[in-house]
């Protein structure tokens, strides 16, 4: 698995209910996307509750596979954003662990944790702790779901953790909350 996130940071003048109206007319189109796992159409909004100092667009992808991610950033959706709000970085991490739980398409809330890898640390013992602590926030109802990656380029991690309401943050750097405007998953069986 591989997880995906590129941000539109808008103006601070920025009328949101044009992305808010956005996700809520095309945010199905993801739905049953092959080889996604999870798309969240997260949005910020400076002095809403989400810490943000700026508004943001800014989606987030869990992949099963990177054909996926490759096929939606080589399609015309993608074309198309690109379009309407610029040439975003696409951000990718390499999945330590993910944990969903059935409920995970009612979260309305997400918090993003990033954080630096130092150097020469024990990745291994690292990869374990926080596949345990992603376990731990679903299974024991923190979380509606909880992803932990790394990038080894520029030694990053994410913590992405979806709630079904908004939660308290602690404030510092890396940490970042989100409104859910949409989540598209694949097809149940």
């Amino acid at each position: 698995m591989i997880a995906m996130q590129y941000s539109f940071p808008l103006p601070a003048d920025y009328d949101m209910t044009i992305i808010d109206r956005r996700i809520a007319e095309k945010g199905h189109l993801l739905d049953n996307f092959p080889n996604l796992k999870l798309k969240a159409y997260l949005t910020a909004r400076s002095g809403d509750g989400t810490q943000s100092r700026e508004n943001l667009y800014a989606p987030f992808y869990l992949w099963n596979h990177e054909d996926g991610l490759n096929d939606f950033l080589t399609g015309e959706g993608f074309a198309a954003l690109t379009r309407s709000f610029g040439w975003p970085v696409v951000r990718t991490w390499f999945i330590w662990k993910a944990h969903l739980s059935p409920d995970v398409a009612q979260a309305t809330f997400v918090t993003r944790e990033m954080r630096v890898t130092a150097a020469h640390s024990a990745l291994g013992e690292l990869r374990q702790r926080e596949s345990e602590e992603v376990f731990d926030d679903v299974q024991n109802g923190r979380a509606l779901a909880s992803i932990s990656a790394f990038e080894p380029a520029s030694w990053t991690r994410v913590r992405l953790q979806l709630w079904g309401e908004p939660r308290p943050l602690m404030p510092g750097p890396g940490v970042q909350a989100y409104r859910v405007g949409h989540i598209s998953l694949p097809k149940q069986d």
